[in-house]
């Protein structure tokens, strides 16, 4: 491993169709709160370390691309221990959505189910509310809320 520090400054939002011939030079795994920093310093897989320097307010998805002009990173979710609540019924995924909502927690929502940041007090509330809640290890992308806190803000192409 080399001293130099790779400064990544350019980011390109992940592409609704990704070309298969984009060069890719590494992958950078973040959790959601890292891929929430404007400035970080991190390791690629490969062990080179990046330092991450982008615009206030600009939130790194999985799959969105970052560069220093010369090599392309592609950012993926690391995984996080996540509490993910299941049910075949929409209502009482609709009062789970709302009272962790109610809480501030960040969630991510899928078809029947709910994940967010693993904590057993809010297992227990989702269990009480009729949801089977099991522990998972993945990526997390939560939802970006009302006010925009999880869109992106800036980039360049």
């Amino acid at each position: 491993m080399g001293t130099h520090l790779l400064e990544l400054r350019v980011w390109i939002e992940k592409p609704a169709d990704p070309d298969p011939d984009t060069q890719v030079d590494g992958t950078l795994r973040l959790t959601c709160d890292e891929r929430r920093k404007n400035r970080l310093r991190a390791r690629l897989e490969d062990g080179r370390e990046v330092g991450i320097l982008l615009p206030r307010g600009t939130i790194l998805r999985d799959g969105d691309y970052l560069s220093d002009g010369t090599i392309m990173v592609v950012v993926r979710a690391a995984p996080e221990s996540l509490s993910v609540a299941t049910t075949s019924n929409p209502h009482l995924l609709l009062r789970a959505a709302y009272h962790l909502g109610n809480r501030h927690v960040a969630l991510q929502i899928g078809r029947d189910w709910l994940a967010y940041p693993h904590d057993h007090v809010l297992d227990d509330l989702a269990r009480g509310l009729g949801l089977v809640v099991t522990l998972e290890k993945r990526g997390f992308e939560p939802e970006s809320g009302a006010h925009g806190g999880g869109q992106h803000h800036s980039h360049a192409h």
